[in-house]
C-alpha cells in the first residue's frame, strides 16, 4: 500500500510548512506543494529550487507530519479547497480522487508534452498513476518509488562465533534470508541473546492497529505463500484466494514471528518504532520501507558497515508491499498551468536523476536501468528488485473502509489471540463483501 502511512516519522520538517521563498513570491506567481513531512520531502524542497530557477515561479510546501497526512489531505481534497496546487498523494487515492473528480486527468497533457508514461517502471504506473487500474488513464506522475522491505545488523552477521553456531544448528551460512522461513530462523537465533552485554531481538515488524501498520507488515508474509486479494479472473471474486490454505498459512507465519522474535512491549509498533528498535541495537532484522534506507546507512552507531539491506524474501511466491507515491494536479487549482509545467519538468530524466541523487526514490526507466544504477548506493540493487515484484492494497474508492476491516481482523489475530487464521480471513472476506455491495461492486 502506498502511504495513507499515518507514519510517526523522525521527519526534519516538523510543522505543515516550508516555504523557497524568492523574487517571484512577491509577484504572486506561486505554487504550493502538499506532501507528507519526512526525508524526502526535505529532499524534494531542494530540487524545486531548480525549477524556481528555471520558470521565476516560486514554491512552497505544506508538509504535514504522517500522523495526521491523510486525513489533512483528504479533508481538503473533499471540501474542494485551494491550498494546494500539486499533491503527493498515496496509491489509494487514486481511485476515489478520480471518480470524485478531485484531480486532473493527465491523458491529454502527457500527449501534448511527449510525456511517455512507458518511460516509468510499470509497478509504479499502475500503482501510483492508473484508475481504473490496468487502464489507460492517468491521474498522476509516478513520483516517490518504494516497497517494504527489510535491513539487518551486518556487523552481527559477520561475528565468527556466531557464524559458527548458527551454521552448527542450521547447516548454512548466516546471511541475508533467501526464504520467509529462513527470516524467522535468523529473528529465532538472535531472539534474547546477549550481544555486547546488551540482550537483543529478533525482528521489529509492524502490529499497528490505528492507521494501516499491522496490514501492511501482514502483506509481507501474505504475499511470499500466495495469498491473492480476488480472482485474477472474476474481480471482487474472494473466496478461495483471500482465505486459501496458503494464505492461512502466511498469516499464521506472521503471528509466529510476531510471538516468538520481537522486542518486548512491540503489540502497536509501526515505522517509527522499527527505527527505534533498529537505532538503538535492540534488533538483528527490521521491516521498513526502502524510503527509510539512504537516513538509516547515514546513521553515526548502525549505518555505513554495519547495517545491510535485503528484499522481502520469497517462500512459494515473490512478493513486496507497495509503497510510495503519484504525483497530481489539484483539479480545484486555480494555477492549473503552473502546476502542470511542474509536472512536465519533474518528469524529465535530468531532473529524475537529481532526485534520485538527493536522496528521492526515481520511477524513471531512464535512471534505474542505468547500468551503474545498481551500485550507485548499498540499497539499489534491492530497490530494483523489490520494486519488480510489489503487490498493492486495493485502490478502490472505499480503501479506507476495507483497510481498517483488516486492521481490526489481522489485530485481533496476530496480536489479541482472537480465533484462527482462518476464521480472521473468512470474517475479512465478509467485511469486503459488504463494502463491495455497498459499492454496487456486485
Amino acid at each position: 500500500m502506498t502511504q495513507f502511512r499515518t507514519w510517526m516519522l523522525a521527519a526534519t520538517i516538523a510543522g505543515s510548512s516550508a516555504l523557497a521563498a524568492t523574487g517571484a513570491e512577491a509577484q504572486g506567481k506561486s505554487l504550493t506543494l502538499c506532501w507528507a513531512a519526512w526525508d524526502p520531502a526535505n529532499a524534494l524542497v531542494e530540487l524545486s529550487k531548480d525549477f524556481t530557477a528555471k520558470t521565476n515561479i516560486a514554491m512552497k510546501f505544506e508538509f504535514v507530519p504522517w500522523p495526521n497526512f491523510a486525513d489533512r489531505m483528504l479533508n481538503e481534497l473533499n471540501s474542494k479547497g485551494k491550498l494546494c496546487d500539486l499533491i503527493i498523494g498515496d496509491s489509494q487515492w487514486i481511485g476515489g480522487s478520480a471518480e470524485n473528480k478531485h484531480y486532473v486527468k493527465l491523458n491529454d497533457f502527457f500527449a501534448k508534452e511527449g510525456i511517455k508514461i512507458d518511460d516509468f517502471m510499470p509497478a509504479t504506473v499502475t500503482g501510483y498513476a492508473e484508475w481504473p487500474k490496468n487502464t489507460p488513464n492517468y491521474w498522476a506522475l509516478p513520483a516517490m518509488g518504494d516497497a517494504l522491505g527489510w535491513t539487518y545488523r551486518k556487523d552481527w552477521f559477520s561475528r565468527p562465533e556466531l557464524q559458527a553456531e548458527f551454521k552448527a544448528k542450521y547447516n548454512r551460512e548466516l546471511a541475508a534470508p533467501k526464504s520467509q522461513t529462513e527470516l524467522k530462523q535468523i529473528a529465532e537465533f538472535f531472539q534474547g541473546r546477549d550481544i555486547d552485554g546488551k540482550k537483543v531481538y529478533g525482528a521489529a515488524i509492524f502490529t499497528e492497529r490505528g492507521s494501516e501498520g499491522i496490514t501492511m507488515g501482514v502483506a509481507n508474509a501474505l504475499y511470499p505463500f500466495g495469498f491473492k486479494y480476488e480472482d485474477p479472473k472474476k474481480p471482487y471474486a474472494m473466496a478461495g484466494f483471500v482465505n486459501s490454505e496458503d494464505a492461512v498459512k502466511g498469516l499464521e507465519f506472521y503471528k509466529s514471528l510476531y510471538k516468538c522474535c520481537t522486542p518486548p512491549g512491540y503489540s502497536n509498533a509501526y515505522m517509527q518504532e522499527g527505527l527505534d528498535a533498529f537505532k538503538s541495537g535492540q534488533a538483528a532484522l527490521q521491516m521498513n520501507w526502502f524510503a527509510f534506507f539512504p537516513g538509516l546507512y547515514k546513521d553515526p552507531n548502525v549505518g555505513g558497515d554495519r547495517i545491510g539491506f535485503f528484499v522481502n524474501p520469497p517462500e512459494k511466491e515473490k512478493g513486496s508491499q507497495l509503497g510510495g507515491q503519484g504525483l497530481s494536479v489539484v483539479a480545484y487549482s486555480p494555477n492549473q498551468a503552473e502546476a502542470l509545467s511542474y509536472v512536465k519538468w519533474f518528469a524529465s530524466l535530468d531532473v529524475q536523476k537529481k532526485w534520485w541523487e538527493l536522496g528521492g526514490y526515481t520511477c524513471h526507466k531512464g535512471v534505474l536501468n542505468d547500468p551503474g544504477f545498481a551500485k550507485s548506493a548499498p540499497f539499489a540493487a534491492d530497490f530494483l528488485v523489490a520494486m519488480g515484484q510489489v503487490v498493492d492494497f486495493w485502490a478502490e474508492p472505499s480503501y479506507a473502509q476495507l483497510l481498517q476491516a483488516e486492521q481490526a481482523r489481522v489485530h485481533d489475530y496476530v496480536v489479541a489471540e482472537k480465533g484462527t487464521a482462518k476464521q480472521a480471513l473468512d470474517l475479512l472476506i465478509q467485511d469486503w463483501t459488504k463494502v463491495f455491495k455497498e459499492d454496487g461492486k456486485f
